[in-house]
């Protein structure tokens, strides 16, 4: 039973696309081979930042021959309802068959659809599938109709039959012809190079420094910044999104280690690790003794003579430019925080909460009655519970929260801490969001809880 080998090899495919869309090539394909007969024993797809792989093993050499049956009209029918019928059905009254039924004679016609080959379903399959594939975003290029999510070059459509020999499925795509070749790395190893099955393929792209699955490209990343982070006596901070997106970003994964200025140390760890994962893409090492982080590792997309050292260098340089910009976000923020956050507060009455419910200021007015509303039934102090409402929304309007929207909260309980606040109402600043989903913690302080309920209650009822 002949194997399938597919690959469409194009520009970058952007690093969020790339599980769905080889997912996706799976499905269609599998399907639309199934829907025409080919049945298959396993299938498997692969995504790097240029390529698009599905593999099948065990596949129909060719669909198989169907024969169906049709009840047509009686044999004393009106002549346009035996026309009518030999139409529908594609045959001549010489092929009718006539048996006879309870209520008389009954014309029959039988069906007979010789199976195809499997390069013929395969080849019209690939070509409906690149045609009609769901990218969120797609584009167009040169003179072609035809859309992708980066210019697409070339199509390897290869079978491979018992014998283990292989031939290509004639097909063409918009001008690009499918063959048999592909690429490597598109820096260590450019040339192009021809397969002849998975595991060929497998083999000669590692040999071309590409790794071609993303699992396998994560676990290294993971194992190797680890080992970095391990000998320099620090710990890797896990993030498994960030690994998923680094890990659709290279075909040959090399990470590398280096050390924040002394200058930004000082900055909250949340903060270092944000900037670093949403500007650079790094991982952040953390100081296991202090908890604080001071190095961090970026992956490069190849290996250098120098050992990644300009690479490197390069890096280090972007990443102090854009935590000076935190660092300066933060001295403000804190300058304000320490006046007691009173243009903050001021300047939420100017942003609209809702079209119907006034501005975020009216909603804390709403929020720190309903908190000291409530405050006897959760056991919080009344103050308290107003002043942690009051100060809760606060950080909406720092400087930290407006670059990084995933801190809010967080920064709440920093600026309150350096304004001199009861820890009640910073733990509230930041625990009141809580929870976000059926996995996350929920407050347990009487004053979070409090403000907690008393903003999900506004949200509820306005």
């Amino acid at each position: 039973m002949p194997d399938l080998l597919i690959e469409l090899f194009s520009e970058e495919i952007p690093a969020r696309m790339q599980a769905k869309a080889a997912e996706d090539l799976r499905q269609r394909v599998t399907d639309g081979l199934v829907e025409a007969g080919l049945t298959y024993a396993g299938a498997a797809s692969f995504s790097t930042p240029r390529r698009l792989t599905l593999a099948i093993e065990g596949m129909l050499a060719q669909s198989p021959t169907l024969r169906e049956e049709r009840k047509g009209p009686r044999v004393d029918a009106p002549e346009k309802a035996i026309e009518g019928f030999l139409r529908g059905a594609g045959v001549s009254r010489d092929d009718l068959e006539v048996r006879d039924e309870k209520k008389g004679q009954v014309y029959f016609a039988v069906i007979s659809k010789p199976g195809r080959p499997a390069e013929e379903i395969v080849a019209e399959v690939l070509e409906q599938t690149i045609r009609n594939f769901p990218w969120p975003k797609s584009m167009r290029w040169g003179a072609g109709s035809l859309r992708w999510v980066r210019p697409l070059h070339s199509i390897l459509c290869v079978m491979t039959n018992d014998a283990g020999e292989a031939h290509i499925v004639p097909m063409d795509v918009d001008g690009i012809t499918a063959g048999d070749s592909t690429e490597g790395h598109r820096f260590m190893a450019p040339g192009r190079f021809a397969v002849s099955s998975f595991e060929d393929y497998a083999a000669k792209l590692k040999r071309a420094y590409v790794v071609l699955d993303p699992e396998e490209r994560a676990q290294a990343i993971w194992q190797e910044a680890s080992n970095l982070a391990f000998a320099a006596g620090m710990e890797l901070v896990e993030d498994k999104g960030l690994l998923r997106e680094v890990a659709g970003l290279v075909e040959w994964p090399v990470p590398l280690m280096g050390a924040i200025d002394e200058a930004f140390l000082g900055l909250p760890p949340e903060v270092l690790q944000t900037s670093m994962k949403e500007h650079q893409k790094f991982f952040s090492v953390k100081n296991p003794k202090t908890g604080r982080i001071e190095k961090f590792v970026t992956v490069a997309n190849r290996e250098t003579a120098d050992h990644g050292a300009t690479i490197l260098a390069g890096n280090q340089k972007v990443l102090s430019a854009r935590l000076a910009d935190a660092k300066f976000f933060w001295e403000n923020d804190l300058r304000e925080a320490e006046a007691g956050g009173t243009a903050w507060l001021a300047s939420l009455d100017n942003v609209t909460f809702h079209n119907k419910l006034g501005s975020q200021a009216a909603r804390i007015d709403r929020i720190a009655a309903l908190a000291r509303e409530i405050s006897g039934v959760t056991g919080a102090d009344a103050d308290l519970a107003e002043q942690a409402a009051r100060w809760a929304k606060a950080d909406l309007s720092s400087e930290m929260v407006y670059e990084f929207p995933e801190l809010q909260g967080l920064m709440g309980r920093y600026y309150a801490e350096k304004a001199g606040l009861p820890a009640e109402v910073a733990g509230a600043a930041q625990e009141h969001y809580s929870p976000l989903g059926p996995s996350d913690d929920v407050p347990t302080a009487p004053v979070a809880v409090t403000v907690a309920l008393a903003d999900k209650l506004d949200t509820l009822t306005g």
